[in-house]
């Protein structure tokens, strides 16, 4: 017995030292799927506005936020799929492992707040790709839009019809989607390189001025790196393909997505805020468009014309398969723990049913309507997904027996750190 528990131990240190069996050796083709998926997850339209919202500040807050969004990324995705793992269920989704840990009354409140956190921002892709490519047949094609009605019931239902199909042809899906997004990200970047320019680093901000903008960016970073939706479900999927092995396998997926995202996202901020000065990011702050959009404008180049409304159109529909797994998980949670609630047994295939009926129709509701305050209702949903992916975890590490040998790491404290920076960040911006 003893040897069972040191060899316990042993394999959870090496595991926190990132050389485990599994990160090391066992790398294969369905790992490789997950991690393209979750970048896709994470790669959403507010890719597009990132380099505008950081770049402000000018050149050297964004080296700092550089520095710290790799970690933050991975600590905390790393934290949230341990929780869901630590259930003694093994096929407990996330909103049944905070039942299981808080109890049916937290339960509930929790799971309300984490569909509310997610939904609006499927609601917001429903609106975004009817109007990208809305744009893009009347711009580019030079074409008349259908009638918005049509168009928009037939993208949600294309998109609808991935995730219909199942898990396996959904990564398929995001995969053939993101490798052309990460291929064009680094292509735009490095096709600006020559317009780089010093206005940029000339800026340098005063302590005050470097902390401020350092603390009011930081949201800006979580929700454009944020792949929390899909966690639940990747996290079961580790565990029905590796079992014991689950949280290994789920932790080395989660660092080389951080790296990839980092890699790619940040060089093609950097690349972004090089090309142009800050006063023309305000600008483009102002006109509240999105960044590839002002560079188009500036440099009147068809490549940058062309390619915008492709790389708007992949990251949407990728990002919309990862917050549309959240959302189920978050609608079924609640109609669940209702019909437990009143002592009946839910019937499952029903329920399945009523939900994709309701994302349909609310999608193309929403979509037709096109309203414009649907991006305050993000904002307002950002408090909640800092507090589920950033703090949820490291309480239940305190307070949770599962999570227990998770305790005394500085990554800990880190994470907790972050979270209430982001929380305070997004407060202020909302009510100061």
């Amino acid at each position: 017995m003893s040897n069972t528990v040191t060899h316990a131990q042993d394999a959870a240190v090496t595991k926190e030292q990132g050389t485990s069996s599994v990160q090391s050796r066992g790398w294969g083709k369905q790992d490789t799927t997950w991690v393209i998926s979750l970048f896709g997850t994470a790669v959403g339209a507010g890719i597009l506005f990132l380099p505008i919202n950081a770049g402000m500040g000018g050149f050297w807050p964004l080296v700092c936020m550089a520095l710290l969004v790799g970690p933050m990324t991975y600590l905390a995705h790393r934290g949230l799929a341990r929780f869901v793992l630590s259930s003694k269920q093994p096929n407990a989704d996330i909103t049944e492992v905070v039942e299981e840990h808080f109890g049916v009354g937290a339960g509930k409140l929790i799971t309300l707040l984490y569909f509310f956190a997610i939904y609006p921002i499927v609601l917001i892709y429903g609106v975004g790709i009817t109007n990208t490519v809305e744009s893009f047949i009347v711009n580019q094609l030079q074409m008349t839009a259908p009638p918005r009605w049509i168009l928009s019931i037939v993208l949600i239902m294309g998109m609808m019809s991935v995730m219909l199909a199942g898990e396996k042809l959904m990564l398929k899906v995001t995969q053939f989607l993101v490798y052309p997004l990460i291929a064009v990200l680094a292509g735009i970047s490095l096709y600006l390189i020559p317009d780089w320019t010093g206005a940029a680093l000339a800026q340098v901000p005063s302590g005050k001025d470097f902390a401020t903008t350092l603390w009011l960016t930081i949201p800006v970073l979580v929700f454009s790196f944020n792949h929390s939706p899909a966690i639940s479900s990747f996290a079961l999927a580790q565990r029905r393909d590796h079992g014991d092995q689950a949280v290994a396998k789920s932790d080395a997926i989660l660092k080389r997505t951080a790296m990839l995202l980092l890699g790619f996202v940040m060089f093609f901020v950097f690349s972004c805020v090089m090309s142009l000065t800050p006063a023309q990011l305000a600008e483009a702050k102002a006109q509240n468009i999105a960044v590839l959009s002002y560079l188009a404008n500036q440099h009147e180049s068809p490549l940058i014309s062309y390619f915008g409304p492709l790389v708007a159109f992949v990251a949407i529909v990728s990002s919309f398969f990862g917050h549309y797994l959240g959302a189920r998980e978050g609608l079924k949670g609640l109609i669940v723990q209702q019909i437990r609630s009143a002592n009946k047994e839910p019937n499952h295939k029903l329920i399945e049913m009523i939900i994709i009926g309701f994302f349909i129709l609310t999608l193309w509701i929403v979509a037709v309507v096109n309203p414009s305050i649907l991006g305050m209702i993000e904002s307002l949903g950002g408090p909640i997904i800092a507090t589920i992916l950033f703090i949820m975890p490291m309480y239940a590490i305190k307070r949770v027996p599962a999570m227990a040998k998770y305790q005394g790491q500085i990554s800990n404290v880190f994470v907790t750190t972050m979270g209430l920076v982001a929380i305070s960040a997004i407060l202020y911006q909302l009510f100061g």
